[in-house]
């Protein structure tokens, strides 16, 4: 591929018309100027790319069609391209003068971006890409220098129309370039959303994900091959960050959750907070979470859209201060981490997570999305396999209730029963307003939990709860592992999905199961028992997980 010239003579005029007065920004085989059309005297911005030498002369024509749609679809979003023309082997494209700074250029002069700011401009962008991909259309070309960033006014968006324009699979910025491009094969929305997720990354981190290694070629492979290098600074930003740079394309998140997510960072967290004071949000939480309890919230309502309905964070909330209609009760089992520290990002938060440990830092709001379709797992380690839905044998000695002898069943007030062994009660409550809470039950001396937890905003699809929602949180937790695939399965009739994992707390090797069911009418529970992982094939800790699953049962039933 070639690449953009350093410098380009302003004494010449391309293609006998524009005048180059000022570099605006630069990229990696792009470089945007300021100029002016001599014929008119009208000021433009110019953008030149190096194309590969197999560019065909279609490529202006593709530009320019697809400018035009856009343009249309978001006026004054999308900056409409005025002409297009290849002239030694450069691409230029001509456009109004746009009254901002491109955020690459924002970037050199500030650094990073606050995580308020950084918010609101992934969202601004996510407009647009709402409109593009439900039309069909993805921009493949995303990077910092191609948002324009203005004062007042929404961001505005340039180089539509040049993903597919030639064979080559990135033209311009090719840090920005998703693992798929980076493999040449055929892309779609997923990997503008990667694009979105790799530049909020470089506005609260100051560097790319990825970074350029000089020959785009270079800098492909490393986008395929290696690791992404873990944010620091992302603060409240960092679970839709890393959801979005999910290698797989799969199992990135979706915009509504995105839009979520983003959304909630505006309502919760004040603009211009101290860099000192903004550690990690959902890690504070976590830590909050292991060392204080579970928690869970639904979604809050963000007057004036309909796509406004955030999912709030237990863990978030819990860490700090925020749950509000929290009623906490214990006895004798305080101090001991349950469900629950991952926070969730999603449009429409289902309750999927139930059960934590008394020793577990793991508990998670969850909710279900889309298709109940499995995903890959990762491999799990030698010592754990993925243990079939438990069942209890029908030979389990039964009291007259029809309980196994050493359990007793519970009647939640919240609306819900379950058979707990006895000695366990509850231990924690945590609620979000009316639309969901979660209740924790364990015993002292017991190093097992059972967490059970109910939201009013449940979304379509069990499994994509667990991938989208849980997982990348637990993926930060000290030897997480999850065991088997997330599973499709039914529960008392109801669409469910079963997750397992390992992890470590306190020294401990932690094991957990959850299941998230659907009750329909957007409502939902879902059950996580944890417990040491030495213990977890004994037949008590068997027993009482079979038991509690078998016996659950919400008030409607």
């Amino acid at each position: 591929m070639t690449m953009v010239k350093a410098h380009v003579s302003t004494h010449e005029l391309v293609a006998g018309r524009y005048r180059l007065l000022d570099v605006v920004h630069r990229e990696t085989n792009r470089v945007c100027w300021y100029g002016e059309d001599v014929e008119t005297s009208r000021p433009c911005l110019l953008t030149g790319i190096g194309l590969p030498h197999d560019a065909g002369e279609e490529t202006t024509g593709r530009v320019l069609r697809m400018s035009e749609t856009m343009a249309r679809l978001c006026p004054g979003q999308v900056a409409p391209v005025l002409g297009a023309l290849t002239e030694s082997g450069t691409l230029w494209t001509v456009t109004d003068c746009v009254d901002g700074t491109p955020l690459g250029e924002l970037l050199a002069q500030q650094g990073t971006l606050g995580h308020v700011r950084a918010a609101r401009i992934g969202l601004e962008l996510l407009d647009v890409l709402d409109t593009a991909h439900g039309q069909g259309i993805t921009h493949g070309e995303l990077s910092p220098g191609q948002v324009f960033v203005r004062e007042h006014g929404p961001i505005v968006v340039t180089g539509f129309g040049l993903a597919g324009a030639t064979l080559a699979p990135r033209l311009t910025a090719p840090s920005y370039a998703s693992p798929e491009q980076a493999r040449d094969e055929r892309i779609g929305p997923a990997a503008d959303l990667w694009a979105l997720g790799a530049m909020l990354y470089t506005m609260v981190e100051g560097r790319p994900p990825f970074r350029d290694r000089g020959r785009p070629e270079a800098t492909l492979k490393g986008v395929d091959r290696l690791p992404l290098r873990t944010p620091v600074r992302a603060g409240s930003l960092n679970q839709v960050v890393q959801g979005l740079l999910r290698k797989n394309s799969r199992e990135r998140l979706t915009r509504p959750v995105v839009r979520a997510a983003l959304t909630r960072v505006l309502t919760e967290e004040p603009e211009g907070t101290a860099e000192e004071e903004s550690e990690p949000l959902l890690r504070r939480a976590y830590t909050a979470v292991v060392h204080a309890g579970p928690g869970w919230s639904g979604r809050t309502m963000v007057a004036g859209t309909a796509l406004a309905v955030v999912t709030v964070a237990v863990a978030v909330l819990a860490a700090t201060d925020q749950l509000t209609g929290t009623d906490n009760t214990s006895s004798g089992a305080q101090g001991r981490p349950s469900a629950s520290a991952d926070a969730s990002l999603t449009p429409s938060a289902a309750p999927t997570s139930g059960s934590a440990s008394a020793q577990s830092p793991d508990g998670q709001a969850t909710r279900p999305s889309d298709t109940p379709t499995a995903t890959a797992s990762k491999s799990p380690p030698a010592s754990a396999s993925a243990s079939a839905p438990p069942s209890v044998p029908e030979s389990a000695p039964a009291d007259a209730d029809g309980l196994p002898s050493g359990f007793h069943r519970y009647d939640a007030a919240e609306g819900f029963s379950v058979a707990l062994p006895d000695g366990w009660k509850r231990i924690k409550t945590e609620r979000q307003g009316d639309l969901a809470y979660r209740v924790t039950y364990g015993a002292a001396g017991d190093a097992r939990t059972l967490a059970v937890t109910y939201s009013e905003r449940v979304g379509p699809d069990p499994v994509a709860v667990w991938r989208d929602d849980v997982e990348p949180g637990l993926e930060k937790e000290d030897g997480f592992r999850r065991i088997g695939d997330i599973r499709a399965t039914t529960y008392q009739g109801y669409k469910a999905a079963d997750m397992e994992w390992l992890s470590d707390y306190d020294g401990s090797r932690i094991r957990t199961f959850g299941r998230g069911f659907l009750l329909g009418g957007h409502r939902g529970f879902s059950l996580r028992w944890t417990a040491p992982a030495a213990d977890w094939d004994g037949s008590t800790n068997q027993r009482a997980l079979e038991t509690a699953l078998r016996s659950f049962r919400p008030a409607s039933d």
